[in-house]
């Protein structure tokens, strides 16, 4: 198979398969954002999720394979396969945000040739790819859909922060517009997935089985964080509840905490979305989102409580939290819930430090308006342990802390024997 690949969308997911790819074929990564083209090219990820020795190695372009970064659309003019790897957000009401994918989809039309194929990666619903994609692509280039050109999706199962479960290691579903390409769009991907692919009978069966795996965690998540709710008021440690009942051999492993990041905290109002448009309300999913995006506010109020426990003084207490990424070891912030935890407390008045050695400071700045200190010193009236970053197991909490000082472990992993509560 000798086709040229062009990824569209140079981020978390885009950038790894597009460096898995460069191994066997020519690919061009293409990126609107000109400062990561830049940075990529210089051979560094700012996202972290390729080494620097991987990324120069890909770059070393041989007659067959390498790869190529670039904001250029002429760039990707050569290429058969179009892959799109682009975010697919919600807006401030949950509803999803389809422009990414239309944009990507006005890009590749503009050079799509007879005989091409465009796979889609992005987390949708069940249809986008045939009824929204699909048109535009048909519209811009003119020419016919399982005529002149074909399509696929694949969708992406990238964990980030995570390097274990990279791109070859995660087992991949294919599917195409039709039989052909699907077999066609499989043996592409199983040419460099060696944890093996699964092809499903269609696009849309694809589409929803991407949606629901996140939808499914999160609603497994919910169920403990609503546990922890009731233990808190029943004084009884939840971990400790969970820890015994995983004794069994069939007990999920779901731990309680915020619940943020690109995926889980957005995919199941994708599903949501297109389950209401044709009739039907969604009751366990969106119980599941509620429930989860209400556990920042929570945390909060439990310091609250603790404060005023300890005769913590509330107006300008100073709170230190510890982490502001989405997840632990990892410098993603997009949709981090960590935030609810930081507006809610500075509601009460509060003087909220965030310490977070993965974070970039001009992203956080630029995204919620907030500025995070770059080393810790000083005392604080409270802690919270928010994201489980490795780094802070060796934090000397006791040097941060005054007399009375309450310690809040939202992850319930630091590993300090003096903390007050656990979520």
């Amino acid at each position: 198979m000798n086709n040229k690949i062009a990824i569209i969308g140079l981020g978390y997911v885009g950038l790894p398969l597009a460096v898995e790819f460069a191994k066997k074929y020519q690919v061009v990564g293409f990126d609107i954002n000109e400062t990561r083209v830049s940075d990529l090219n210089s051979g560094h990820d700012s996202t972290l999720e390729i080494t620097d020795v991987n990324l120069q190695t890909a770059l070393e372009k041989s007659e067959k394979t390498g790869l190529t970064i670039s904001s250029e659309v002429r760039s990707i003019a050569s290429s058969q396969v179009f892959i799109v790897t682009v975010p697919s957000p919600v807006d401030k009401n949950n509803r999803p945000i389809l422009t990414p994918l239309i944009k990507s989809s006005e890009t590749i039309g503009s050079v799509l040739k007879k005989g091409d194929i465009v796979i889609y990666e992005s987390t949708v619903y069940p249809g986008v790819t045939e009824d929204e994609c699909v048109p535009v692509l048909e519209k811009i280039s003119g020419l016919k859909f399982n005529k002149d050109f074909y399509c696929g999706y694949s969708p992406e199962r990238i964990n980030p922060g995570d390097k274990t479960h990279t791109v070859a290691n995660i087992k991949k579903i294919t599917s195409g517009s039709t039989r052909e390409i699907g077999l066609k769009v499989d043996k592409l991907y199983a040419s460099i997935i060696t944890a093996g692919t699964h092809l499903a009978p269609s696009i849309k069966v694809a589409e929803a089985a991407k949606v629901i795996e996140n939808a499914q965690r999160d609603i497994n998540i919910a169920f403990v964080n609503e546990l922890a709710k009731i233990f808190n008021k029943l004084d009884i440690d939840t971990h400790a509840v969970l820890e015994a009942a995983a004794t069994k051999w069939n007990f999920l492993p779901f731990k309680p905490g915020l619940v943020g990041g690109h995926c889980i905290g957005v995919d199941p109002y994708y599903l949501a979305q297109k389950a209401q448009e044709v009739g039907y309300h969604p009751e366990i999913i969106l119980a599941g989102r509620r429930l989860n995006d209400s556990m920042g506010e929570f945390v909060a109020t439990e310091v609250l409580k603790l404060m005023i426990k300890n005769d913590i003084t509330i107006k300008n207490a100073k709170v230190l939290m510890l982490g502001i990424t989405f997840k632990e070891n990892c410098p993603d912030i997009r949709n981090t819930k960590a935030i609810d935890v930081y507006n809610a407390l500075s509601n009460f008045n509060m003087d909220v430090d965030v310490y977070d050695p993965w974070a970039k400071a001009e992203e956080v700045k630029h995204e919620y308006g907030l500025d995070i200190i770059d080393s810790l010193k000083g005392r604080y009236d409270a802690i919270i342990h928010v994201v489980a970053h490795e780094t802070f197991q060796e934090i000397n909490i006791n040097a941060l802390k005054n007399e009375n000082t309450i310690v809040y472990d939202v992850k319930g992993s630091l590993k300090y024997d003096k903390v007050n509560k656990r979520l």
